[in-house]
């Protein structure tokens, strides 16, 4: 069982490969923040917003600010386990995802970090209210309601 900071997590697993390193023989930090980008779609997918949905409404949620701790490194061929928990949501333009990253094999924390993202009009990319359907599918993950 890995060691959560948070119960309800949402999660991927995702593997390492060679192409994923930098010169050191470790995985290159951006190759991070994809795996945060990766939890997060199919986070959205799961709750009823997988891209399509997004177009199809000309509504998204894009980056406002990526704030993260890099904790240990990691290597080609390892498993790790991306977990994601919605911890704000004002309802209307904003919402923020906290994540985990840990090693399947070490239980060890690899990276945290938090993104605060914001609702765009896909069609003018100006900051637009969500739908409410968006808004009720990113609601405060319960175990963050009063995190």
């Amino acid at each position: 069982m890995l060691d959560w900071q948070h119960p309800e997590v949402f999660s991927i697993d995702v593997t390492a490969t060679r192409a994923d390193l930098d010169a050191y023989n470790h995985v290159n930090n951006v190759v991070y923040i994809r795996w945060l980008e990766q939890c997060a779609w199919a986070h959205s997918a799961a709750v009823g917003f997988p891209e399509s949905r997004c177009v199809e409404l000309a509504r998204g949620m894009a980056v406002r600010t990526i704030h993260v701790h890099y904790l240990a490194a990691c290597y080609a061929g390892e498993t790790i386990r991306v977990g994601n928990w919605i911890c704000r949501s004002d309802g209307r333009l904003r919402v923020s995802r906290r994540y985990q990253l840990i090693n399947v094999a070490t239980n060890v924390t690899v990276m945290q970090g938090e993104i605060d993202f914001i609702c765009m009009n896909l069609s003018n990319g100006r900051p637009v209210r969500m739908p409410p359907e968006m808004a009720a599918a990113y609601s405060l993950s319960a175990s963050l309601q009063n995190d």
